[in-house]
């Protein structure tokens, strides 16, 4: 097991994602600090189950993944940084937060990769892609359909499950897969209820204005 330093967020970071963060609070910059100190580059992201990623006493989830720091950008009086999402790990403790949280964790192996997948996988990505392009007609996912992903099939499904529309809840379902299969297989479940959702919202009549 590891002693990770940790950053308890309000959204779930899957293997081969960029994450990216403005670092503000005295204690997450101190925890950059002493990483650089330290040369160290990685820390552990899970979900917050109840609270804020702001001011600490919140409830975090068990199950998290590495972030590899790729840049850090100073500023006035904060940190941009961008990281990137390494492998899944298990919190098997909370330590004492002096004053940055801290965790020992397990790493979990990689899943492994199937060929005889790879018809799954290719209904996946067209149906995320279909979806990503009917939910351009409603909001903006910060996604476009036809994005470039990572030729090894691995990292595509992680990415696939990274650029769908998904709450908390959903995509931390996703982090947890046994297997890759079963990954794609609930990743186009989830884009299309997610898309679904969308055209509901958008059809919606807005509120009156109270007065």
């Amino acid at each position: 097991m590891t002693v990770l330093p940790m950053f308890p967020l309000g959204s779930v970071l899957y293997p081969t994602m960029p994450l990216g963060l403005r670092v503000f609070e005295p204690r997450y910059l101190q925890m950059m600090l002493e990483m650089l100190d330290r040369q160290e580059t990685e820390f552990g992201v899970v979900l917050i189950e109840r609270g804020f990623e702001v001011g600490g006493g919140d409830h975090r989830f068990d199950h998290g993944t590495v972030a590899r720091i790729q840049t850090l950008q100073p500023g006035p009086d904060s940190l941009e940084m961008l990281a990137v999402g390494q492998d899944r790990i298990v919190v098997e403790e909370w330590l004492e937060e002096v004053p940055y949280p801290k965790a020992r964790v397990r790493r979990l192996e990689p899943l492994g990769w199937d060929d005889a997948w790879r018809p799954v996988l290719e209904t996946t990505e067209r149906t995320v892609r279909r979806c990503l392009a009917e939910a351009s007609e409603f909001t903006d996912l910060g996604y476009p359909a036809d994005i470039e992903l990572d030729d090894d099939p691995r990292s595509r499904c992680w990415q696939l499950a990274g650029i769908i529309p998904a709450g908390p809840l959903d995509a931390y379902r996703l982090l947890r897969a046994d297997n890759l299969r079963a990954l794609c297989e609930e990743v186009a479940e989830q884009a299309t209820a997610g898309v679904e959702l969308l055209r509901i919202a958008a059809a919606e009549p807005p509120e009156p204005p109270e007065g």
